[in-house]
């Protein structure tokens, strides 16, 4: 899987670790589809599986060349990176898009799943009855996490280590959006927006050798949510990709019928043309979380109205989306061919 890269194969790996990042924070889109099409799924599952016995002995011998080399940790590294990066810079501005442009956003997402689908699907041959039941099976799946209804906020680091497993459900499994199972388990706020907003504040003060943070509960809660959720995320990443490694092996045709079930389910969670509706009490007013934020209950789904520019518009996004992900699947196989 190890092959010697140029410095714009790492610019790009860089980007594409950017672009898993900022799907992974989206709702109802997987940063494993990015890696999917882009082309670097097996090679991303591969190295995360690498983290086994033999590494560790590796590592406990202080065989550190051996053990970076085994894990492929340049690949690992620029990557995750990119990732990292993502959520101080590419999901901020993706904050700001969803808030002032969320129709737009949705439908370049609706079409980037559209693409992917496509793409997944093109040299996919259906040619037993298990095929079809598998990808049925997929679909139903995907729907009916769509239709799910949200629950409370939880700030129990035991429970945040295990909001961490599911989240990077996302990054190993095509289609499973882990920041909308986060929106179920109703810590998307907690964890992916106020959590990481209290880390970048804390860098921000500590560079400034202002550590006064460190007397402020809230500060240091949020900070100890985020350790807990990173372990959870780490734990889960390294568990998931020897359970992948294994089926992709041994019913990788299986696998494939259900990751494209998968993805086309979960249109339904990124429909474009949706309003949120907030949880409220017996006596009708919005039920907050904990830091204020409207706790939301689903989304009504609606056509859109085509007598309408937006619309149109929206159009013009989703065919954006699209090629968008044809992109990065052409680029992904001319990498290949290198």
């Amino acid at each position: 899987m190890q092959s010697t890269r140029t410095f714009s194969d790492k610019i790009f790996l860089f980007l594409k670790g950017l672009a898993m990042g900022a799907a992974n924070k989206v709702p109802g889109v997987s940063g494993g589809v990015v890696a999917f099409v882009a082309g670097f799924y097996e090679e991303f599952i591969y190295s995360l599986q690498k983290f086994n016995l033999k590494s560790l002995k590796l590592l406990l011998n202080a065989r550190f060349v051996s053990f970076f080399q085994y894990i492929n940790a340049k690949f690992l590294f620029i990557l995750i990176l990119g990732m990292i990066f993502s959520y101080f810079s590419v999901s901020k501005l993706l904050d700001f898009f969803i808030q002032y442009y969320e129709l737009y956003v949705w439908s370049t997402f609706f079409g980037m799943i559209i693409g992917s689908i496509y793409f997944i699907g093109k040299d996919f041959k259906i040619r037993t009855l298990k095929t079809i039941v598998f990808i049925a099976l997929g679909i139903l799946a995907g729907l009916s996490i769509s239709f799910l209804k949200p629950a409370t906020e939880n700030d129990h680091l035991l429970f945040v280590f295990f909001c961490g497993i599911i989240s990077v459900s996302g990054m190993t499994l095509p289609g499973l959006s882990g920041s909308f199972i986060l929106i179920l388990l109703g810590n998307y706020v907690l964890l992916l927006v106020d959590s990481v907003n209290a880390l970048y504040d804390t860098i921000a003060d500590v560079v400034k050798l202002d550590f006064s943070f460190s007397g402020d509960p809230k500060r240091v809660r949020l900070l100890q949510v985020l350790a807990s959720f990173t372990a959870g995320s780490i734990f889960g990443l390294i568990t998931l990709s020897h359970l992948l490694n294994f089926v992709l092996k041994y019913y990788k045709k299986i696998t494939f019928s259900i990751i494209i079930g998968f993805i086309t389910g979960s249109l339904g969670v990124v429909w474009p043309w949706k309003e949120k509706i907030y949880k409220t009490n017996e006596a009708g007013v919005i039920v907050k979380d904990t830091s204020g934020n409207p706790v939301l209950d689903n989304y009504a789904r609606f056509w859109p109205d085509l007598s309408e520019a937006s619309t149109w518009i929206a159009f013009a996004f989703i065919i954006l989306g699209i090629l968008i992900v044809l992109s990065l699947a052409w680029y992904g196989k001319q990498s290949k061919k290198r």
